[in-house]
């Protein structure tokens, strides 16, 4: 969303690429500029023609990471926003987490092999070392289409000991895997999916601290990667 975009955008001091690294009709805009000797792209998947909200899901996400893996061929892909946790997985509001690997839990496909397919399981970058040197919580990383959930939603996040829930990362991770380039997951959470408040409510209260939390560890990751192999994160 542009509103988790905007401060990784003004902290890194990014600047829109022009003329656009990606054309339309794709919608998603792209930003680029160097940090700590790393050349930055972060890339926001636009604004819905019809509605003019911001485009959220795993179809633009999907679309968003495949024309900019082609475009900027990167070294690894940060999936960087917001997240419902699971207070069952030591979630707080205002917690950052790194994924340990994502799922689906809103594609069940009960048929054989597409069972699996549908989960989508897919590990993340190990980053052990980064992880205790910045001092975040680490867990599983769940999308679906849906903000809110269904009690299946909710059993299969439980038997994957699911930490965070969110609508992009696993579609981002199919991409990623189509060109062999490592993922990582940095999400700040807005509400508390297993709380006793109002998954929207919570997520319109907290949206612009959880963003603000992501500006200040976003930079911290980055430079903590610079210089360094993927194996010594």
């Amino acid at each position: 969303m542009d509103a988790e975009a905007k401060p990784l955008i003004q902290a890194l001091d990014l600047k829109e690429d022009t003329p656009p690294k990606i054309v339309g009709p794709a919608p998603c805009v792209t930003f680029s500029g160097v940090h700590d000797g790393l050349h930055i792209h972060v890339v926001w998947n636009g604004k819905d023609r019809e509605t003019g909200v911001d485009n959220v899901g795993t179809v633009p996400a999907a679309l968003s990471t495949y024309l900019s893996v082609l475009a900027f061929q990167p070294d690894v892909v940060i999936s960087a926003g917001t997240a419902g946790g699971f207070k069952a997985q030591g979630a707080a509001i205002g917690d950052v987490f790194l994924g340990s690997a994502v799922i689906n839990h809103d594609r069940r496909i009960p048929l054989p092999n597409f069972d699996k397919y549908g989960i989508g399981y897919s590990n993340c970058l190990a980053t052990p070392n980064l992880q205790s040197s910045l001092g975040l919580k680490q867990g599983v990383v769940s999308s679906g289409n849906s903000l809110d959930y269904t009690d299946k939603c909710m059993e299969i996040m439980a038997q994957h000991s699911v930490a965070v829930k969110e609508m992009e990362a696993a579609a981002i991770a199919w991409a990623c895997n189509l060109y062999h380039v490592p993922l990582m997951c940095v999400k700040a959470v807005t509400d508390i999916v297993d709380g006793d408040r109002a998954t929207a409510e919570e997520f319109l209260e907290n949206l612009h601290a959880a963003a603000a939390a992501l500006q200040g560890t976003v930079p911290k990751v980055l430079t903590a990667m610079a210089g360094k192999r993927m194996d010594e994160l």
